[in-house]
């Protein structure tokens, strides 16, 4: 078998190659995107953690039934942020919501569009569908690598990778819903004399909604499976004890940080699940 494996495909090594010329010629466009993410955490960081805790689980509650139009989802939030509270959890927390708001924030602007393009042109579909599957099935780990080479340590490169993972999933579902559009409806539009602006505002995008809003549930909840691996490239939340439990064999630490992720994994579901419970 030698003779295969002198004929290595250079996979890792043009993977570098090319790693380290974006280093070298991409630096501000890098940079930029820094500055961006950084302002993006910041301010959601500040919203989040300047107010008395009470008021942002008001304010979630609100939200929620707002939402849901359920007082049993309502008590389910509000007994969960009380639990989290309770066990401590509050600054991780919130931590932790910041990096999965901020990747909805990037993955929903850019992923929305990039579907509805795919959705209106088949063969940039087909075009994208093997990157999507690779983005999608490359270990998590890989993507920790060039958000290091790039953006260095902290919130901004575990919120990289967290888009890189997250991003196939509202491309997906935004694509699927609109595609779906009846064709018998698209061609009363287009009969009445409706454009190509308004049969995407006021037809393929409201019948796409709940594609497009499970789309955001997956986002949140692929974002907030990231929170560990994200915490080992420096990013805050709860990942950090997590991590900390498994490097000094903490059972305790783990399973109570780890139970937190849960609950808040429940909650935020709850918040955005299409079609529950009223």
């Amino acid at each position: 078998m030698e003779w295969l494996t002198d004929s290595k495909i250079p996979v890792g090594k043009a993977a570098k190659q090319t790693f380290d010329w974006l280093k070298d010629n991409a630096e501000p466009i890098f940079d930029g995107m820094s500055q961006v993410m950084e302002w993006l955490i910041a301010a959601i960081l500040w919203v989040l953690q300047t107010p008395h805790p009470l008021v942002i689980v008001a304010a979630f509650v609100a939200l929620t039934w707002v939402l849901q139009k359920s007082w049993k989802t309502c008590l389910l939030i509000l007994a969960g942020f009380l639990f989290i509270l309770n066990q401590g959890y509050w600054k991780e927390t919130t931590e932790s919501l910041t990096l999965v708001l901020s990747s909805c924030v990037v993955c929903m602007a850019v992923g929305v569009p990039i579907g509805i393009a795919a959705a209106h042109r088949p063969r940039l579909y087909a075009w994208m569908r093997p990157i999507l599957d690779l983005m999608q099935t490359l270990p998590t780990f890989v993507y920790l690598i060039p958000a290091i080479v790039f953006f260095g340590i902290g919130m901004v490169p575990g919120l990289i990778a967290t888009v890189i993972f997250v991003l196939p999933a509202p491309i997906r579902l935004t694509h699927l819903g609109i595609s779906s559009t009846p064709q018998p409806l698209l061609e009363a539009v287009t009969a009445f004399g409706g454009t190509r602006r308004q049969t995407l505002w006021k037809v393929e995008l409201p019948y796409a909604l709940p594609q497009i809003m499970a789309g955001l549930n997956q986002t949140i909840m692929l974002s907030l499976s990231m929170v560990v691996i994200a915490a080992l490239v420096g990013a805050n939340g709860l990942g950090v004890p997590v991590v900390r439990a498994l490097n000094s064999v903490n059972t305790a630490l783990g399973f109570e940080s780890g139970f937190i992720i849960v609950v808040v994994a429940i909650m935020l579901d709850r918040m955005l699940r299409i079609g529950g419970a009223k």
